[in-house]
């Protein structure tokens, strides 16, 4: 399981999320395994008074959040990030410059999907990595 939020400046989403989600879909497929099927994106466009950020970051300045359960190694996670600053970079023409990500990981005890708890659900992927 993972959720990612994805913050940037308005006019940088407004033509491009649909790009933007492809990007981070492949990366969390092909890293994490997760299905195919399964997005869980949310993008908060962002005026330019509610983005404060140091000016040596430009108008496609990007954060993404990602949620997920506890699991997965160091190493996977490293991969994680790299492969996402590689094709926001490849396919988005978005620098590491202007990207940030953070993954928040919790006990799968912690959340709730579809009626159960995170412990309880059967999923068809590996979460420890």
């Amino acid at each position: 399981m993972a959720q990612v939020i994805i913050y940037s400046h308005r006019e940088n989403l407004a033509a491009r999320k649909k790009a933007i989600s492809d990007v981070v879909h492949a990366s969390v497929t092909t890293v994490l395994g997760l299905p195919q099927d399964k997005r869980f994106h949310r993008f908060i466009a962002l005026e330019k008074d509610d983005f404060v950020h140091p000016p040596d970051r430009s108008s496609r300045y990007t954060i993404l959040e990602l949620s997920m359960f506890e699991g997965r190694s160091v190493d996977v996670k490293k991969e994680l990030i790299r492969s996402l600053f590689t094709g926001f970079e490849r396919d988005l023409g978005i620098f590491p410059q202007d990207l940030e990500i953070t993954i928040h990981e919790s006990p799968k005890a912690n959340w709730g999907i579809r009626g159960q708890t995170g412990d309880e659900l059967k999923l068809p992927y590996k979460v420890e990595l």
